[in-house]
């Protein structure tokens, strides 16, 4: 699916669905395009190809759906990839989806493979009249990355409510659930602090380094950008280490009750071994033992028997192991 939002300094902005002549709308000097392409057919995808004419490497890199974040300049045009970023939940854990950017001196050509918001309240921001398009092809190649990296505040928010859910975990009834959640909360971040680097060094090229293609103007835009994703790389790092304290705290809580269960069991032991040992005592099959025919022998060893073991247990609760 393609869809396209056309500006005339006279005319505004139209909106093009499907395949058109790209090629010739661009021809004029006043005119800025942008096309935005959903999952293209084969023939959707060709338009890059013969109306744009771009390089066949950065053709193959939107196709293969697989590529690393990365900014390359063609001179005639500039090639990016970025990745978007959506929280599905906790057995399914990041989405990532790949966006590519060609950004040339009046259009601008994005190429993404699943449907998301952000599309959306960017078509409705350009066809409302927003002044980006109308400023040039770089305004809106700034704009679609910055409601980008804007989206990250959704997934962070999420990272924050399950990380305050698992710190009531730890300290309350944590169970193997939890435990589950925790490892594969600890994975996500460690996913997203490897996407979120490589945007980084793509944004500081943009907000440092001058490209032909980008106005001057914008260096202060993308250095904002890279301030934000730089936040989100730092509050990443901080809920591992949460989420790293909260599995030590998860393991020493399972080390001290095994301590509490050995150490009772230990105990019980101890206080059965004189009953036992006596037990063993008379239990021996003499014919002459001092104690065979006395009347009240048998009440006799049961009182001694109950009675070492309430002295024993006396004597653990005054050295304060019970």
């Amino acid at each position: 699916m393609i869809k396209s939002f056309y500006y005339l300094p006279e005319e505004g902005v139209r909106v093009i669905d499907g395949i058109a002549d790209f090629d010739s709308l661009c021809a004029n000097e006043k005119a800025f395009l942008w096309v935005d392409m959903c999952k293209p057919t084969d023939e959707e995808s060709y338009v890059l190809t013969h109306d744009f004419k771009f390089h066949p490497l950065a053709i193959e890199d939107v196709i293969s759906e697989r590529s690393n974040t990365k900014i390359d300049d063609y001179g005639r045009y500039l090639f990016v990839v970025f990745n978007i970023v959506d929280f599905v939940g906790r057995e399914e854990g990041l989405n990532i989806s790949e966006l590519d950017l060609f950004l040339t001196r009046r259009a601008l050509v994005t190429v993404h493979y699943d449907e998301h918001r952000i599309f959306d309240y960017l078509y409705s921001r350009v066809q409302k009249g927003d002044r980006g398009l109308a400023l040039g092809s770089d305004y809106i190649f700034h704009a679609v990355i910055d409601a980008v990296v804007d989206n990250y505040n959704v997934t962070m928010d999420i990272f924050e409510y399950e990380i305050d859910q698992i710190e009531e975990d730890v300290l309350g009834n944590f169970d193997q659930d939890t435990l589950k959640s925790m490892f594969a909360l600890g994975r996500d971040i460690v996913q997203l602090k490897r996407i979120v680097r490589p945007q980084r060094e793509v944004i500081s090229q943009l907000s440092r380094k001058r490209y032909d293609l980008v106005s001057e103007n914008l260096a202060a835009y993308f250095s904002d950008i890279n301030d934000h994703l730089t936040r989100v790389h730092e509050m990443a790092e901080a809920y591992r280490e949460i989420v790293n304290s909260s599995l030590v705290v998860f393991y020493s809580s399972i080390s001290t009750k095994t301590n509490d269960i050995i150490k009772v069991l230990t105990l019980l032991t101890a206080i059965f071994i004189p009953p036992t040992f006596l037990v063993g005592l008379w239990g021996m099959n003499f014919r002459y033992m001092p104690e065979l025919e006395t009347k009240w022998g048998y009440g006799f060893a049961l009182a001694v028997l109950f009675t070492v073991m309430i002295i024993m247990i006396l004597f653990f609760r005054r050295k304060k192991w019970l």
